[in-house]
C-alpha cells in the first residue's frame, strides 16, 4: 500500500512540475497559442480554406479566423507553408501488438505485461504518424486499458484512446484463439469475452464496460487470422448479436462488427450495430441495408493488402490461415469501391497491429486508388470517424470548442494522397509533439 501511494504522489508531482513548467515566465499564466496556417482542411466544409488562424486556449481551440490575424501576447507556430488538418482518427487498431509471424509461439508465451510495454512503443508511432486518435478494438487482458491511463496522465505520448478492451466471440470463434492444445488456451468465458448465449452476450457486454470498455467489439462472422474458423460464415446467432447491441447502446456505448460474409454483415446491421470491420464479401443488396439503418464501413483495405502479401511467403502462416488470406486479402479494395459508389458511409481503419504502426496513412492511398476523391478519404478520418466515435464535440475538426488536435504536411494532399505518409507536425490537446515549424 505504501508503495502504491508513494507512486501517486510521484505521478502526481510530475503532473504539477510540468504544469509549473509551461506556465514558466509568463507570470503563472499560460500564454495562448496561434497557428497560421498556409491552407486549412478544417474537417468541416469539401474545400480547403486559404491562409487561416486557430486560436488555442489551454487544450482546446477557441476561434479559427479567416487570414494571417495579430499573434501579439501569444506563442506564434508558423505553418503558413503547410496544409494543416485536424488530427487523424484511425476507428481499427489492435495497438497492443503488431505482426502475425509466430502467433501460436507468442500466445503461450507473452503476457498482458508485455504487450502493454510493447503498445507504448506502437502508441509513439501511431501519434508521430498524425493520428491524435485512435478506436483500438481488442486486447486481452486490459492491457490498452493500462496505456491509455499512462497517456491520459502524460506519461507516455500516444493517441486519445476508444478500446474495445476484450472483443467478444462464440466459442471456437475468430477471437477464441483456436489451435492450442485445450491445457493451453485460456477458459472460454464471458469475462474474457467468449459469448454462447444470449445472456452471456449481455454479461459479457457490462463487464467489459464495467474494466473500462468505451465501445464493444464483437466477430459476427470468422476471421482470416484465426485457425480452424471459416472466414466467411455467421458466428453470432441473431439473438445473441441483438443482445449485444440492445445491451450497449444501454450503457451509451456504440458496437463494432467483424464480419467479412454477406449472411454476418448482414444480421450485425439488422441488429443495430454502428459500423461493419472489413465488410469484404458485402453486395448491392448489402449496401441498400448499410444505407437504410446508417450504418458505416470500416474497410480496413491496408489490412486485407498486407494479409494477402504475406500469403505468399511460404511458411509465414498456418495453412488454414494462409488459404484464408489469399482468397479474403484481395477481395477488401474491391468491395470498397463498390460500396463508395454506392454511396455507403465509411469511416477510416487500417486494423494496423496486423500492418505496421506508424503506417496507417498507407490506407489513404488505397482509398484514393479505389475512386474515392482525396478530400473524402480526409474527411473519412476526420469527420466521419469523429462522428461514429459520437465524439465530434471534441475531436475530428477544427473548430471552436474541439481539442487542438492539429497536423500539417508540407505539401497539397488533394493534389498528391501521399503527402499523408509525409506528416510534419503533430499536436494534440495543445502540445506540440512534433514541430515542423519556427515558434515565437
Amino acid at each position: 500500500m505504501a508503495e502504491r501511494t508513494g507512486r501517486t504522489q510521484l505521478i502526481a508531482l510530475a503532473l504539477i512540475f510540468s504544469a509549473a513548467v509551461a506556465t514558466a515566465g509568463t507570470g503563472g499564466q499560460a500564454r495562448d497559442v496561434v497557428v497560421h496556417a498556409g491552407r486549412l482542411i478544417d474537417g468541416v466544409a469539401t474545400s480547403p480554406r486559404g491562409a487561416s488562424t486557430i486560436r488555442i486556449r489551454g487544450d482546446r481551440i477557441v476561434a479559427v479566423e479567416d487570414g494571417w490575424t495579430d499573434a501579439r501576447d501569444a506563442e506564434l507556430i508558423d505553418l503558413k507553408s503547410f496544409t494543416v488538418m485536424p488530427g487523424l482518427i484511425d476507428m481499427h487498431t489492435h495497438v497492443t501488438g503488431e505482426g502475425t509471424a509466430d502467433a501460436l509461439v507468442e500466445s503461450v508465451t507473452l503476457t498482458a505485461t508485455d504487450a502493454a510495454i510493447e503498445s507504448t512503443v506502437y502508441a509513439r508511432k501511431t501519434l508521430d504518424a498524425g493520428f491524435t486518435t485512435i478506436r483500438n478494438l481488442g486486447a486481452e487482458g486490459g492491457a490498452d486499458i493500462s496505456l491509455r491511463r499512462a497517456i491520459d496522465l502524460g506519461m507516455v505520448p500516444g493517441p486519445r484512446i476508444w478500446t474495445a478492451r476484450n472483443g467478444l466471440s462464440i466459442t471456437g470463434g475468430h477471437g477464441d484463439a483456436g489451435g492450442l492444445r485445450p491445457d493451453l488456451a485460456v477458459g472460454s468465458t464471458w469475462q474474457n469475452g467468449i459469448v454462447d448465449s444470449p445472456s452471456d452476450a449481455a454479461k459479457a457486454v457490462r463487464y467489459q464496460h464495467k474494466y473500462g470498455a468505451d465501445v464493444v467489439k464483437f466477430t459476427a462472422t470468422g476471421g482470416v487470422l484465426s485457425i480452424g474458423d471459416s472466414g466467411d460464415l455467421q458466428q453470432f446467432s441473431d439473438e445473441e448479436m441483438k443482445a449485444i447491441v440492445d445491451t450497449a447502446h444501454l450503457l451509451g456505448m456504440k458496437v463494432a462488427a467483424h464480419a467479412h460474409g454477406k449472411r454476418g454483415i448482414e444480421a450485425a446491421i439488422r441488429a443495430g450495430v454502428d459500423s461493419i470491420e472489413h465488410g469484404t464479401y458485402a453486395d448491392d443488396e448489402t449496401f441498400e441495408l448499410f444505407k437504410k439503418h446508417g450504418t458505416y464501413l470500416v474497410p480496413t483495405i491496408l489490412a486485407g493488402k498486407t494479409v494477402a502479401e504475406l500469403a505468399a511467403v511460404p511458411g509465414h502462416f498456418h495453412p488454414s490461415v494462409q488459404a484464408k488470406a489469399a482468397t479474403i486479402g484481395p477481395l477488401i479494395q474491391e468491395m470498397f469501391q463498390r460500396a463508395h459508389a454506392a454511396g455507403v458511409k465509411i469511416a477510416f481503419g487500417t486494423d494496423s497491429g496486423v500492418s505496421v504502426h506508424g503506417e496507417n496513412a498507407r490506407e489513404f492511398g488505397y482509398m484514393v486508388e479505389a475512386g474515392m476523391s482525396p478530400m473524402d478519404a480526409i474527411l473519412a478520418a476526420t469527420r466521419n470517424a469523429a462522428d461514429l466515435l459520437g465524439a465530434s464535440e471534441d475531436v475530428g475538426s477544427i473548430q471552436a470548442g474541439r481539442y487542438a488536435d492539429i497536423i500539417a504536411v508540407a505539401g497539397d494532399p488533394l493534389a498528391d494522397i501521399t503527402e499523408m505518409m509525409r506528416v510534419r507536425f503533430v499536436m494534440k490537446g495543445g502540445q506540440v509533439h512534433r514541430a515542423a515549424a519556427a515558434t515565437r
